[in-house]
């Protein structure tokens, strides 16, 4: 595709080079701008982050962004375009696993939506009105249930122990235990109708080969070790204050895509000020605990026939999966995400027994018949670099307070996972935020060239 010339001559920062960040900086680059892409850590991709120091048979896994749903288009075709291949996994969905008073597991399985079946069947009502109201994060029905914690709700319900159990085993997705999660978001997730999946995809190789190839399409590298410190406005330009390697440097542009977590854009200074609104928006947006922990054994027990390869659970170590079945090798990888308290308890389990304490929590899958080989684990609450999993929107969050998060602020425009509508959380939100983010940039720049003549 041809580059349009209708930013030729502008200079725009992308702040951040994760997704979000990479995917704006590549369509600015393609409609004409000159890009500099600043980011903090010293690597891109974010908290997509594919691991293989360690592992053995030359295998990975990742630590952070991993599943791709079949109906995320933006990321799918734009890996495409990358010339990279998705390899479908996950065949049959997730299956729920719950702690029982008799035994050490029972496992409730279905071909589809094993997880989701009965909690979308009880939520049936509250899904139906949300469906049927065309501004879904607007109205009294949206304030309603953003009011209701999932918690009260299933109080409401009088719920039986197995539902209340359904709903911690939800930590690894939302990452939050039920009182701490908008009923909202729990019903704005099964009206999507990605409940009922029953496969995903992965980028073969690596889902950090993404970012890499976008990285490496820009035409000036990405400035690793730079962290955005301020943002003033003055006189049609942008002034961006940066501090990398010890040395703190000023940079001038035309636009600035803010492509941070909402946690460290709060954390900025902005010359002139956020409205209110907007820095309430930031302010009350939660990012909840999330670890990520890959276990490599010497064989892969958990592949039997008629068995499932993924599960929402409500042990201490969260919702676990098949972290590599598109890799060869005889050995496996198992991932487990915890989040919410979980990520505590895991966190707790790691400190107290390392890796074969979370090892010992697999048995009923089979493990003490195999050989622990490898393992890592990343807790995304201790990353000065977005302090939590990703956004979640708690009890009380006003959903209206969702648009100003992705609203233009001068010559400065937001992406981000937390800024999307429909995929907030995923990767794929961060890839639509990146390209609706560089439409953004070239529309505010239009307007006020035309407004400055």
């Amino acid at each position: 595709m041809r580059s349009s010339p209708s930013l030729r001559g502008a200079l725009v920062i992308v702040a951040g080079a994760g997704l979000a960040g990479l995917t704006a900086a590549c369509e600015l680059q393609r409609r004409g701008a000159r890009v500099t892409v600043v980011e903090a850590r010293d690597r891109v991709g974010g908290r997509v982050w594919t691991r293989r120091d360690g592992f053995a048979e030359g295998q990975h896994a990742e630590a952070g962004g991993d599943l791709i749903d079949p109906d995320q288009e933006a990321i799918r075709q734009l890996a495409k375009a990358q010339g990279l291949t998705l390899a479908p996994i996950l065949r049959g969905g997730f299956a729920f696993a719950r702690q029982a008073a008799r035994a050490p597991v029972v496992m409730l399985a279905s071909k589809t939506g094993g997880l989701w079946a009965e909690l979308a069947q009880a939520a049936e009502p509250w899904v139906r009105a949300h469906q049927a109201n065309e501004r879904r994060w607007e109205g009294p029905i949206a304030q309603r249930l953003a009011a209701q914690s999932v918690a009260g709700w299933l109080d409401s319900l009088r719920a039986t122990r197995q539902l209340r159990a359904r709903l911690n085993g939800m930590r690894g997705f939302f990452l939050a235990d039920p009182e701490n999660l908008s009923l909202l978001a729990l019903v704005d997730q099964l009206a999507t109708d990605s409940s009922t999946l029953d496969h995903f995809y992965r980028i073969k190789g690596g889902n950090d080969r993404l970012s890499t190839a976008l990285a490496g399409s820009l035409k000036e590298p990405v400035q690793l070790k730079t962290a955005v410190r301020a943002v003033a406005q003055h006189r049609g330009k942008v002034r961006v204050t940066l501090r990398g390697r010890d040395v703190q440097e000023q940079m001038i542009a035309d636009a600035v895509v803010m492509a941070l977590p909402a946690t460290i854009v709060r954390r900025l200074a902005f010359t002139p000020s956020l409205p209110l609104p907007q820095r309430r928006a930031f302010r009350d947006l939660h990012y909840r605990p999330a670890t990520k922990t890959l276990v490599q054994f010497d064989r892969r027990f958990w592949r039997r026939a008629g068995k499932p390869l993924a599960y929402g659970t409500d042990f201490p170590i969260g919702a676990i999966w098949d972290g590599n079945e598109e890799q060869r090798g005889q050995s496996g990888i198992l991932t487990l995400l915890a989040g919410g308290s979980a990520s505590r308890d895991t966190k707790h389990l790691l400190t107290q027994g390392g890796a074969e304490a979370v090892a010992a929590r697999l048995n009923w899958l089979g493990a003490r018949k195999a050989v622990l080989r490898a393992s890592c684990h990343v807790s995304w609450e201790d990353d000065p670099f977005v302090r939590g999993g990703y956004a979640v929107f708690q009890p009380g969050y006003d959903p209206g307070q969702r648009a100003w998060l992705s609203r233009p602020h001068g010559r400065i425009v937001f992406a981000g996972e937390h800024t999307s509508q429909r995929w907030q959380g995923y990767m794929n939100g961060a890839v639509e935020s990146g390209m609706r983010a560089a439409e953004e940039a070239e529309c505010v720049l239009r307007r006020l060239k035309s407004h400055s003549h």
